[in-house]
């Protein structure tokens, strides 16, 4: 990960996109939140949202509210695994809102960043269907970015089963007396 933080804040371009957005006082709460296991949800955000800049930019999409959006899509400054701040349903089903809230308090936002940041986790939230192209690119990457994120922690969780281990060793074992 460390690699790829470097690429993104060598790449200026991008960088210029969203300086005013990394920089607020704020938006830099997000680093005291953990989104997926070990990364900061102001991370996985960063991370996101160049992943949208880069598709974007490819396909000739709108990359800068793109880009823009996906910084601030996961702007809810609240641990998630948590009940707190009397927060009412799933945090899968709301954050979007509360997020959506919480940037267009800070920054103007036009409706493509808007649908972006509300829309996001579609297919979960089902009836919050994207409008725009960049509003499903988020949702895929969003989506990357949580695999990618959660993967290391799943497989070293599941190798520390003891059934995993067992059927590594009958295996080994198999392949020893073949």
């Amino acid at each position: 990960m460390e690699n790829l933080l470097q690429e993104i804040y060598d790449n200026k371009e991008f960088i210029n996109i969203i300086h005013d957005l990394i920089e607020n006082n704020t938006v830099q709460k997000m680093k005291d939140y953990k989104q997926h296991y070990e990364t900061t949800c102001f991370d996985h955000c960063l991370i996101a949202s160049y992943y949208c800049y880069k598709i974007c930019k490819k396909l000739g999409l709108d990359y800068i509210s793109c880009s823009r959006a996906a910084m601030l899509h996961d702007l809810f400054l609240y641990d998630w695994r948590k009940r707190e701040n009397g927060r009412k349903g799933l945090h899968a089903f709301t954050h979007p809102k509360t997020a959506y809230e919480n940037a267009s308090k800070l920054f103007e936002l036009n409706n493509k960043e808007t649908d972006v940041i509300l829309k996001h986790m579609w297919p979960v939230t089902f009836f919050a269907f994207p409008k725009y192209k960049e509003s499903f690119i988020l949702t895929l990457v969003d989506k990357y970015c949580a695999l990618t994120e959660s993967y290391e922690e799943i497989f070293n969780r599941f190798c520390q089963k003891k059934a995993f281990r067992y059927a590594y060793v009958f295996l080994c074992l198999l392949f020893i007396k073949v």
